[in-house]
């Protein structure tokens, strides 16, 4: 059985051909740092090479999935090539999860903010917890998305839906989520990791191969739509985490 280690990321099998990974800085809500947006893209390519791994379970430990950008520890970027540098690792993250071979059960567990919750989005089945809450502030601190939301948001909730989300940084409740189509199902909390753990594992008792191709196939009828979001996002970004007004907007927030 493989095993890999990461510095804020913990990856283990936890059942016949699952393996789960956890976002592992509970002391900052699993705030994303640039070590922790890395770690999520290496753990989730070699989980997707592991031959033992046949699906994939994605979570946060602690009270929160992930509450987003680090304020404590954003540094205004010295030129566009450091900030240009921040966003890719960001988007590198999001390939690996959405283009990676083994299907991925979100277990969302508490607060889902910003890149968080893009990482939730990005979960093949979103599986969130009753007390789990979800919300982009990108817009109110001078940011934008990242992580293709901007193409798999619209197609999940509509594009309507997808602008008041997106604009207004609204907070939404698992329920309200799973009324408008971005949680697959919504879960008491005490039941999160068990039910996530019965649909991985009904995941890694499918034959591989069709497994696999049905991934593969869903994300290539819209890889285009995906792509093209990704690059368009990276720009805005960039340019947000370039202005000096983001970094005041952060540290505030």
């Amino acid at each position: 059985m493989t095993q890999f280690s990461y510095e804020t990321v913990r990856s283990e099998m936890t059942a016949e051909g699952v393996r789960t990974i956890w976002l592992n800085r509970p002391q900052a809500m699993n705030a994303m740092n640039l070590r922790l947006i890395e770690d999520v893209a290496s753990a989730f390519d070699d989980a997707n090479r592991d031959p033992d791994t046949r699906a994939i379970i994605f979570t946060g430990e602690g009270r929160a999935f992930c509450a987003g950008d680090d304020r404590n520890q954003h540094v205004h970027p010295q030129n566009e090539q450091e900030a240009r540098a921040m966003v890719d690792a960001i988007q590198r993250a999001t390939v690996a999860i959405v283009f990676g071979a083994k299907p991925v059960v979100g277990a969302i567990n508490g607060w889902a903010v910003g890149g968080g919750f893009e990482w939730a989005i990005n979960c093949d089945f979103p599986i969130w917890a009753e007390s789990a809450r979800g919300f982009f502030p990108e817009v109110s601190l001078n940011l934008f998305v990242t992580g293709a939301v901007t193409s798999i948001l619209p197609a999940l909730v509509g594009p309507v839906k997808a602008r008041e989300m997106l604009y207004f940084g609204d907070r939404y409740s698992a329920e309200q989520l799973r009324e408008a189509g971005v949680a697959w199902q919504v879960v008491a909390d005490e039941q999160l990791l068990t039910e996530a753990g019965a649909v991985a594992a009904r995941l890694a008792a499918l034959p591989v191969l069709s497994v696999r191709a049905m991934k593969r196939v869903l994300n290539q009828a819209t890889a285009g739509g995906l792509t093209k979001a990704l690059e368009l996002e990276t720009e805005a970004t960039v340019a947000g985490f370039m202005d000096p007004e983001t970094t005041r907007l952060l540290k505030a927030f």
